[in-house]
């Protein structure tokens, strides 16, 4: 492993258990803390999610000051089954329509910015079936108790999804076939990021809102790269979560991701950007059998541009 990645895996690296949550409370003091949910049609997920949530960190202990979802162009309950058990619900595309609107994760994510007041924002995946509400304290403990720190990410071994309840400490495919070897070859000093793509993570949002933001899936690795491009490398800590279930999207799917994932890298490598904007992929019970599915590439300006360091770079 390179050697920087080695030194900051060592440092850096902590577990959901080293705060509890009354630490958390005598550390929140006077921020505010916003948890973020993007959902689409999750239906089976959500309620639960809120629920757990707002009993633990709003109920039981007064943590987390904003629980919000984000809800884009669901078709299902989603929307109805989340405030029923208690979160504000914002549809993205009622968002600052001004600004007019994009399908995708990273659409949500950063339209919440317009919705939410907390300096630090948490974001939870809405499809999780096996989670809990340590996963927001342990996001929060390195904000709350370390100034230098910008960016939280999760890692988790994952419960597989064939039945055996037997989990793996490896990351999805997406993650360990493309992510994973990116940053390894281009951004060496990031090997040791674990899950790079989690969806469980935290950032301030004096951090977040200097960002430019993909809408789609590849916001994570995005503002994994460019937070430690303005920041450094010791502004990101990983925290292990424990075990993480979630439901498990399709290879086209995936496919799909991983285009995105590509792309995010390639405009932060300084290449030329895609000539395309859609993934030709086979299926031999179609007719015909390939199809194009496009890719997302678009991103976000940052919410309040400012001026950022060119510095810093993990490579």
């Amino acid at each position: 492993m390179h050697e920087l990645a080695a030194s900051w895996f060592e440092r850096s690296t902590r577990r959901w258990d080293d705060w509890p949550v009354e630490a958390l409370l005598r550390a929140k003091r006077t921020s505010r803390i916003s948890v973020v949910i993007p959902a689409r049609n999750e239906a089976g997920t959500i309620a639960g999610i809120v629920a757990g949530i707002r009993r633990a960190l709003i109920d039981e202990h007064p943590l987390v000051d904003e629980l919000v979802v984000m809800d884009s162009d669901s078709t299902d309950d989603t929307a109805a089954l989340a405030r029923g058990e208690g979160a504000t619900v914002h549809e993205v595309r009622a968002v600052r329509p001004d600004l007019g609107a994009y399908p995708g994760k990273g659409e949500a994510l950063w339209k919440s910015q317009f919705v939410t007041t907390g300096e630090l924002l948490v974001f939870i995946d809405a499809d999780l079936t096996g989670w809990g509400p340590h996963f927001v304290t342990g996001l929060l403990g390195p904000l709350l108790l370390s100034p230098g720190v910008a960016l939280v990410k999760g890692f988790y071994d994952r419960v597989l999804d064939d039945g055996s309840a037997a989990t793996t400490p490896q990351g999805g495919r997406v993650t360990e076939l493309v992510a994973r070897p990116l940053l390894n070859l281009h951004w060496p000093a990031l090997a040791a990021v674990v899950q790079p793509l989690a969806g469980e993570w935290a950032v301030r949002r004096d951090m977040f809102q200097t960002l430019p933001v993909p809408v789609g899936y590849g916001v994570e690795l995005a503002v994994l790269l460019d937070v430690v491009a303005a920041a450094g490398l010791d502004a990101v800590v990983q925290v292990d979560l424990g075990e993480r279930a979630h439901s498990h999207q399709s290879v086209h799917d995936l496919g799909v991701m991983a285009a995105e994932i590509i792309a995010v890298a390639h405009r932060r490598l300084g290449l030329p950007p895609s000539c395309a904007d859609e993934l030709w992929q086979f299926d031999r019970a179609s007719a015909p059998p390939w199809r194009a599915r496009p890719v997302p590439l678009a991103e976000r300006p940052a919410a309040v541009p400012t001026v950022r360091s060119a510095g810093a770079q993990a490579r």
